[in-house]
């Protein structure tokens, strides 16, 4: 298999892997407190990522390096999780799933500012158009219900998009799954006093789904999805194979509706299948 077919392989792996996400945290926070399970999914997988690093053998990143993958980490390992988990205890996971359509555009908006990417003007009209139908949708029915829920999941598309971003030009040095390691590397000391910190006094009240849903967000939504997904841009590029995150919210949708058994409206699915071909026209000018 070549490069770009591996990358395309590894970058669709790591979308269907991130698809799980938030359905998965959804099924966790019914039973764990939102800031546990975020510190507790990032302690976790930080000591599965020191042992790789180790075994590995991977030189320490530079100095100058210190600073990105701290945004790197705020941003994926503490920011993100902590506020779709807090989104969620107000929202479904198939609500929420709909505002995932908007990652792309957050990480192109951050890869202008961080980046210096200059995208085409036509770029900015899907953008805009895209932000515009999810807007109405919340507005219309999401954010009449839950505006709480809401506000937390669009924080928690602008602080992802910046991580992305930031470790999408990282990785160009440090390579692809080091960043999301070394990232959670860093945030373990915190991460791992603040788990302690937060632990319920007793697990005797925690279901076996929420077990599978901690497990799920520890291994592979914060450590696997991403030895894949940085794989595959690292070997795809990061342009090219990042155009398949345009299906998450659709495998997100389909397992929110099979697993859960949420209720996934046509609205929710032609605002989601609307957004997805907004954002793929935003990528075909962005540059």
């Amino acid at each position: 298999m070549d490069k770009s077919a591996s990358g395309w392989v590894n970058g669709f792996v790591g979308v269907l892997i991130f698809s799980g996400s938030l359905p998965a945290t959804r099924v966790a926070v019914a039973d764990f407190d939102p800031v546990f399970l975020t510190v507790a999914r990032a302690t976790i997988a930080a000591l599965l990522a020191l042992g790789l690093l180790v075994v590995f053998r991977e030189k320490r990143p530079a100095r100058d390096d210190l600073v990105s993958l701290v945004v790197v980490a705020l941003g994926v390992v503490v920011g993100f999780p902590l506020l779709t988990a807090l989104a969620l205890q107000y929202v479904t996971s198939a609500h929420s799933i709909v505002f995932i359509g908007l990652l792309p555009l957050a990480t192109a908006i951050f890869g202008v500012l961080r980046g210096g990417e200059r995208p085409k003007p036509a770029f900015w009209l899907f953008s805009g158009l895209g932000s515009l139908l999810v807007a109405g949708f919340a507005l219309t029915q999401g954010f009449a219900a839950s505006p709480v829920g809401d506000l937390l999941m669009l924080g928690a598309i602008v602080v992802c998009g910046l991580g992305y971003a930031e470790g999408a030009k990282l990785s160009r040095r440090l390579g692809g799954w080091q960043v999301i390691s070394w990232a959670l590397v860093i945030s373990l000391p915190v991460m791992g006093v603040l788990m302690v910190l937060t632990m319920p006094v007793s697990f005797a009240g925690i279901g076996r789904d929420a077990w599978i849903g901690l497990t799920y967000v520890s291994l592979f939504s914060m450590l696997i999805g991403f030895v894949f997904w940085y794989r595959g841009l690292a070997l795809g590029g990061i342009a090219v194979v990042g155009q398949l995150q345009l299906l998450q919210p659709l495998f997100g949708l389909l397992l929110a509706a099979t697993l859960l058994h949420e209720t996934v409206g046509w609205s929710m699915l032609a605002v989601t299948a609307a957004v997805v071909l907004c954002v793929a026209g935003a990528k075909r000018f962005a540059s």
